[in-house]
């Protein structure tokens, strides 16, 4: 697959992080790019026992043979991105686009003191809805503004471009999920762009007809933080009694559950035209699944559950998520075929 898109297929929390630093490594991937809003979305994985976050940088960033590119519809938060390029020792293989919009200080401040935003939306006070506003007005810096960042600044839809024609494996990640979206999620209750699997392509500069796959991540259940709607929400207690109890990777914020839903799920694939699933955390619903490999090692419950989603969306679920680790994943993209 010379090009796949990642997207999340509920309120964000998907497990998306885990999805993308596996394939990258598993396939070797040549090129990731991230799309999405900005610095408000965070990403985590574990590998060897420890665990990694990224607010910026594409979640490939493990594999140092991956060229790691930020995409023109992204906002850059210039001093979060050039502490992840420490962290990771990337600054040979970071790339932003010249027309990335810069999140400031003030849109910071703008985030966290705006009541509307902090109380009755739940935004996550880094600052991307007020650079967004500023952006729809045409009044925000672009990356090309910023000298701090200037070693950094290519042209990211043509080097993705590029990447495809040539034949290389492509990654393109999303960020936050379908339901999140400004666009065909739960206004208001939204962040401030379109995170669905269209715009995250438009985010980077590429056409549809350059992506061969739409990659959904589903979580075994549903999660949500902040505000708005979650049907079939479980009380804190039902949570922690499941073991669901978790907390966002940016605020810290107890997150909201519930059971897998189905019809969320057909309307996400619906919308993302997607053409697998990713499945994660089944070891959290299914605790005997923890760490297994291999789908026919799954107990019976799990395996029912996984058939479920299947004959329930029509897609077949490619990748199963069974621990924190990168590699406890379940790979059954060839026997799905």
């Amino acid at each position: 697959m010379p090009c796949l898109v990642t997207v999340g297929g509920f309120y964000g929390d998907e497990g998306k992080g885990k999805i993308v630093a596996y394939l990258s490594i598993k396939d070797n991937i040549d090129l990731a790019a991230r799309g999405g809003a900005g610095p408000n979305a965070g990403h985590t994985f574990v590998q060897n026992g420890k665990e990694f976050k990224v607010r910026m940088l594409p979640s490939a960033v493990l594999n140092s043979g991956s060229r790691l590119l930020i995409g023109a519809g992204v906002l850059v938060d210039p001093v979060v991105l050039l502490k992840e390029i420490e962290t990771f020792k990337s600054t040979d293989r970071t790339f932003i686009d010249f027309q990335c919009g810069i999140i400031d200080k003030e849109h910071q401040e703008d985030d966290k003191n705006n009541q509307y935003l902090k109380k009755t939306i739940g935004t996550t006070g880094s600052g991307t809805g007020p650079a967004n506003a500023e952006r729809a007005l045409r009044k925000l810096k672009l990356a090309k503004d910023v000298p701090e960042i200037a070693l950094y600044l290519e042209d990211v839809s043509n080097s993705i471009n590029h990447s495809i024609d040539n034949g290389e494996n492509v990654l393109i990640e999303g960020t936050q999920g379908t339901f999140l979206s400004l666009f065909h999620g739960t206004y208001p209750y939204v962040t401030s762009k379109d995170v669905t699997a269209s715009a995250i392509c438009s985010d980077v500069g590429v056409g549809p007809k350059k992506i061969d796959e739409v990659l959904v991540v589903f979580k075994s259940y549903v999660t949500r933080v902040g505000e708005g709607p979650l049907s079939f929400e479980m009380s804190e207690d039902e949570v922690k009694a499941k073991n669901w109890l978790e907390f966002g990777s940016v605020t810290g914020r107890q997150r909201r559950a519930a059971p897998f839903d189905f019809d969320l799920a057909r309307k996400a694939i619906q919308v993302n035209s997607a053409s697998q699933i990713a499945l994660t955390k089944l070891d959290v619903v299914f605790p005997k699944c923890k760490g297994l490999k291999n789908f026919s090692d799954l107990p019976a419950e799990a395996k029912d559950f996984v058939n479920k989603i299947e004959s329930e969306t029509g897609l077949p679920v490619t990748l199963i998520g069974t621990g924190a680790e990168i590699m406890d994943t379940i790979d059954r993209r060839n026997s799905t075929k």
